[in-house]
């Protein structure tokens, strides 16, 4: 009653608004949306009021179920429904045949309409939600992209307090829809090759060690395979063939023998006087745009002793990565340079980057310094990376954020920390935030290095360790991604799932899928299918496309093109057969041989030969007994020490430590199958490797050998018993104790005799003693015959007659 009452308040109200001339109706009944809005929420929480109150499902159910008007009620009002939705469905152009449904598939055919529609109107929302954002799919953008308005996301994670007063203050998330992708314009294509990377740099200033030749060869790099089924050995096979290069020479870092032999001066080893940084109004910014501006930098560059960097990359839409924006300080000027107009040109800095007399400071430069060589094969030679001083200093956070405020003072402005760099032209908050990262970074510097030497009382060595770490940091290397068969195992390792034989086929062809995608359309692999809906696809294995469609929200673009190749990617995995993976829980008795020297366990193989590992014939052929021996005698030994979470090891059974009635168990649940599975099924062979194909080619030998053994060995045994009774017999009769023996025998047989008269002479003496005790009176008798005379005596007993 009152959610009626509710309805028709709200309608009244509604209602009132039709006599004001002055307001135009939205639509019948309601003055404006939030009227409308109102009201429908009042009519939702409502009917949510009025579903709590029906009868919950089960016994409760069943109850009112039986009689007969709840019963009519219930399918009146499903019809109802029914008919609703179908409106609603054809309305939206779905389709919309709910009510001619079979008993028998009914169910499943509704739901899968309800679902289909759920997915065509909700598409249909998204596109009018972009429209009136102002983004229309069907037409080019109205405004272009980089004036566009920002779009603020607030959420719990990027609300950040500012204050006492309980205001909050918003990160921005610059979204850039519609940007023309900069790798279309890149001289360079970018190689997403499942190859290893070999470093761009093809000039070595500053080179204390000439560079190889191969990198001064650029007709050899462009012979590079790059197609991406290649497999990785083979492409590098195939690249050594053409260059009859050494593998060191091309994979090594171009400058190690420099930072090997690199020394410290005692200039930067002494306590500096800090040199305040100019305030950023009145410090000069220039933006770097062409070759020519890059080539005056570099000679500026040159002529300092120490300058700041920092870089902005961007990950989402490349499979690689993107360095977009270099930023550049000295102490009298900024630099912000357009690495995406002047990438194939960068490689001119290398020499105020590679020159020991000039020292970059970076903060954080684990990553910089990969990208560097990623994108523009430019190397650092003296790097001092401020987060190890923070480190080496124990102070409170080591961010950047946190020096800027513990050493200048500064709040940082952090707006645009996730914002997409590939905009192009750059807003003006964003190159400020740009300016900050590098502006006092040289200030910085010199702050710790004060407090690194009066931390350690004056003496360098807490500061000689930094610029050791830095350097350190300078050799690393950048490594490209390589797909291989085992990739998906450590990120199945990193999501700790546990997943059974269809749903980890289906993770790894997923992965596969992901990967080969990925690297063809220059994409993330986060952005062609993330990991938490690839596990929920994996996971559910869904028997139609539209199910893949329902794990995925919101759905990413290249799954909605590419479904039906998931789809068929999902069924076969759905074919492989279930198998559960079967831990032995006995134990076996293994010898492990006493060695003489006790210094080494018997898990040490440095003093094995090689003659007792190779369990091989002479002419290269493998012996299946040999390897049955061997793994008995050699398995305490050859045990490597590892810990697997999802890895199920392949352990070859040895037969010698099972019984009969062990082996033949073992065998029928080998052979065991289950009876749940679906009738009809036919179960295809499954694809073993090469070491299961092994250990079953093992195993079915064994089982062939292994009674015709046994037969051989009882029948060896029952020979030997025989023979070892025969050998006795006549040891007995030819030996000295022969006569031994007899003498006993005689005394036994004497024995026997004696015994035997022993029992006779007992039997006649117990006898003659009855028979003398018949003619005896007792003494009731002898005083009777004394009292009353002896006639009263029976006859026999002394008595007359």
């Amino acid at each position: 009653m009152n959610s009626k009452e509710s309805s028709t308040s709200v309608n009244q109200d509604a209602n009132s608004g039709n006599n004001d001339d002055d307001v135009s109706e939205l639509c019948p009944g309601f003055k404006d949306v939030d009227a409308f809005v109102k009201y429908g929420l009042g009519t939702v929480v409502s009917a949510t009021k009025a579903s709590a109150g029906l009868p919950q499902a089960g016994d409760e159910y069943d109850f009112y179920r039986s009689f007969p008007g709840f019963q009519e009620f219930c399918e009146s009002q499903g019809d109802n429904l029914l008919r609703c939705m179908s409106q609603v469905m054809k309305h939206h152009g779905c389709r919309s045949h709910m009510m001619d449904q079979n008993n028998l598939t009914g169910q499943e055919d509704r739901f899968d309409l309800v679902v289909d529609s759920n997915d065509a109107i909700l598409e249909r929302v998204g596109i009018l939600l972009d429209e009136a954002d102002g983004v229309n799919r069907t037409r080019d953008p109205i405004m272009p992209a980089g004036f566009q308005p920002p779009k603020i996301v607030v959420s719990s994670w990027n609300r950040k307090g500012s204050g006492s007063g309980g205001r909050f203050e918003m990160f921005r998330l610059l979204h850039a829809k519609n940007v023309a992708r900069p790798q279309l314009k890149f001289k360079e294509k970018v190689d997403n090759s499942n190859t290893p990377f070999i470093p761009k740099i093809f000039i070595k200033p500053n080179a204390v060690k000439p560079l190889p030749s191969y990198f001064t060869n650029k007709q050899m790099h462009r012979e590079r395979p790059e197609d991406l089924d290649v497999p990785a050995a083979l492409a590098d096979l195939i690249h050594q063939q053409r260059v009859q290069e050494n593998v060191d020479d091309m994979f090594a870092h171009p400058y190690q023998y420099e930072l090997d032999h690199l020394t410290i001066p005692e200039s930067l080893l002494s306590k500096p006087e800090p040199q305040l940084y100019k305030p950023v109004e009145e410090t000069k910014c220039s933006f770097i745009t062409t070759l020519e501006d890059l080539v005056a930098l570099n000679e500026k560059l040159c002529q300092l002793s120490e300058f700041a960097v920092d870089l902005e990359h961007h990950s989402y839409r490349s499979f690689l990565g993107i360095t977009c924006l270099m930023q550049i300080s000295t102490r009298e000027e900024d630099f912000i340079i357009d690495t995406l107009e002047v990438r194939s040109e960068m490689y001119i800095l290398n020499e105020a980057f590679t020159d020991p007399a000039i020292v970059k400071v970076f903060h954080g430069a684990d990553s910089d310094i990969e990208w560097l060589q990623r994108d523009f094969g430019l190397y650092v030679v003296r790097l001092f990376d401020t987060h190890q001083a923070s480190r080496a200093l124990n102070l409170a956070r080591h961010s950047l954020d946190h020096l800027l405020t513990h050493f200048c003072n500064v709040a940082s402005d952090k707006r645009y920390q996730l914002a997409d760099w590939r905009i192009r032209p750059l807003p003006e908050e964003m190159v400020q935030y740009a300016r900050s990262d590098t502006h006092y970074l040289l200030y910085i510097y010199d702050r710790v290095r004060a407090q690194l030497l009066d931390f350690n009382h004056g003496q360098a060595g807490l500061l000689k360790s930094v610029w050791d770490r830095s350097r350190d940091i300078s050799l690393k290397k950048y490594m490209k991604p390589i797909f291989t068969e085992e990739s998906y195992l450590e990120l199945q390792r990193k999501q700790k799932k546990s997943f059974n034989t269809q749903q980890l086929a289906a993770f790894r062809l997923l992965f596969a899928w992901r990967d080969k995608l990925a690297r063809q359309e220059d994409e993330s692999t986060g952005y062609a299918l993330p990991t938490h809906m690839m596990i929920k696809i994996s996971e559910e294995l869904p028997k139609e496309p539209q199910g893949i469609i329902a794990c995925c929200n919101p759905v990413p673009p290249l799954v909605r093109q590419q479904v039906n190749e998931l789809h068929l990617l999902v069924q076969q995995a759905r074919e492989m057969p279930l198998l559960k993976v079967r831990v032995y829980a006995g134990k076996r008795k293994s010898k492990c041989p006493k060695f003489q020297n006790t210094l080494f366990g018997p898990h040490d193989t440095s003093r094995v030969s090689e003659s007792d590992l190779h369990p091989f014939s002479s002419d290269g052929n493998l012996d299946t007994c040999a390897v049955l021996e061997y793994i008995c005698d050699t398995v305490h030994l050859m045990a490597v020490a590892k810990i697997t979470l999802f890895e199920v090891e392949e352990v070859f059974w040895i037969p010698h430590s099972l019984s009969v009635a062990q082996m033949k168990a073992q065998r029928i649940e080998e052979t065991f199958e289950n009876p749940f599975r679906m009738v009809g099924h036919k179960r295809k062979p499954y694809n073993f490797g090469f070491s299961i194909k092994l250990y079953f080619f093992i195993s079915k030998k064994w089982k062939l050998l292994s009674v015709e053994k046994q037969q051989q060995e009882l029948e060896a045994k029952r020979k030997a018993k025989q023979e070892a009774k025969e050998q006795a017999k006549k040891a007995i009769g030819n030996g000295p104790h022969c006569v031994l023996l007899k003498k006993m025998k005689h005394y036994v047989a004497l024995h026997q005799i004696l015994i035997s008269m022993c029992t006779e002479e007992r039997k006649k003496a117990k006898q003659s003693y009855k028979e003398s005790l018949q003619n005896v009176a007792t003494v009731r008798q002898q005083a009777a015959v004394s009292h009353f005379g002896s006639f009263m005596l029976p006859p026999g007993r002394g008595g007359g007659v």
